[in-house]
């Protein structure tokens, strides 16, 4: 049976999602069951679109199909390259606060970090009044707008990064291959068809594989309810610095992240799932950025992520995760960032939350359903674009 392979596969992945060594109860097992729809959902896309010859960008992650911790703030593009050949990528920068571009020598492994042969953001190439630019990638390029695509290049990666959500807006993106423009590939068949199946069910046997062990590489063995000072992503940008870390909480609990708002144009702080994928953002406040925190009159954010509601603006909902990953990024720097740039990290009785938090101002339950419908509204927008 031509979908047989696939069909292995996604039995393969659940027997991995049913005995990850996290689960601890129903609701793991639940979610854990939803992420594996969601890679059933991008494998099938990501087969689909392996096209080295007549590559186009394609939604990486988003709400339905997670992974990788990824940032409730960010629009991931990805499109597959070959090493030899030449590329252009035209497109009309929106109005985000940060677009980046990102070149990879190969897909995660449960052992790798794929290696970043270049990574960029839009200070470096020229854009017309309009917004208006073109990029060229191949072999041997050099000059504005030209870049080399060194040897194993496989593909290309493009975040446009929001900040505040309910002004900025995106852009436009297109790739073509440049000996390519006008042709059109060859007619499918039966087996390229059999083989898409095939890559799928590797590719989604592969990411679950994977980011499950990433996560325990990168976080778990730090110090529970602890955050790195800010470092270099694995894996990331060049331009992007992160504080990771995991955190495990009682009802009555919170942990108050305090963070000073640096000079870097992105700033946010989310909450990750066991599966090391964000929680609901769109519903529920689980992701900060700087403009739409509360910045104390010190200069400083703090955070509070809790269960039960403490009623402040910067609450973050751990909506029934009592364990889960904290991660805070910084993009579009233009210098290194020291431990005085990071957070600290406190846990605190819910209760004492009004002696521990210097600025304490309640927000009332009419503005919090506000701040929530502003995210529904902005995020859908979002999708749209």
């Amino acid at each position: 049976m031509l979908t047989q392979p696939f069909a292995d596969a996604i039995a393969q992945a659940e027997r991995v999602v049913a005995e990850a060594p996290h689960i601890r109860g129903e609701l793991d097992l639940i979610e854990g069951y939803d992420y594996l729809a969601g890679g059933i959902r991008a494998s099938i896309q990501m087969a689909w679109a392996y096209d080295r010859d007549f590559p186009y960008f394609v939604r990486s992650t988003g709400p339905y199909t997670k992974m990788g911790l990824d940032n409730p703030d960010t629009l991931y593009f990805h499109a597959w390259l070959r090493d030899d050949a030449e590329y252009v990528v035209t497109g009309r920068r929106g109005s985000t606060t940060d677009l980046s571009f990102q070149i990879l020598d190969g897909s995660y492994s449960p052992v790798n970090v794929p290696g970043s042969l270049a990574a960029f953001d839009d200070r470096e190439i020229d854009i017309d009044p309009d917004g208006c630019f073109e990029i060229r990638f191949g072999p041997g390029l050099s000059g504005r707008n030209a870049f080399s695509l060194a040897p194993g290049s496989a593909m290309l990666v493009v975040r446009e990064v929001f900040s505040d959500w309910a002004t900025e807006k995106p852009g436009m993106l297109r790739i073509h291959r440049a000996d390519r423009l006008g042709a059109a590939p060859a007619p499918l068949t039966q087996e390229a068809i059999s083989k898409r199946y095939a890559v799928a069910g590797k590719m989604l046997v592969g990411r679950i594989r994977t980011f499950l062990a990433f996560a325990e590489r990168f976080y778990l063995n730090l110090p529970v309810n602890t955050l790195t000072p800010p470092r270099l992503t694995p894996g990331g940008l060049a331009t992007q610095y992160s504080s990771v870390g995991h955190y495990e909480l009682a009802d009555d609990q919170a942990m108050v992240v305090t963070v000073p708002v640096s000079d870097a144009p992105y700033q946010g702080l989310q909450l990750g799932t066991m599966w090391y994928v964000s929680l609901d953002y769109i519903n529920h406040q689980t992701s900060l950025t700087v403009p739409q925190a509360r910045v104390d009159p010190d200069g400083m954010v703090r955070y509070v992520i809790s269960e039960r509601d403490p009623g402040v603006a910067n609450w973050i909902e751990r909506t029934g995760h009592d364990r889960g990953y904290v991660q805070l990024r910084w993009q579009r720097l233009s210098r290194a960032l020291t431990r005085s740039d990071g957070p600290r990290a406190e846990v605190v009785a819910v209760d004492d939350l009004p002696k521990q938090l210097p600025y304490h101002e309640p927000i009332a339950p009419a503005a919090w359903r506000e701040r929530i419908a502003a995210r529904q509204a902005a995020t859908a927008a979002r999708m749209l674009g």
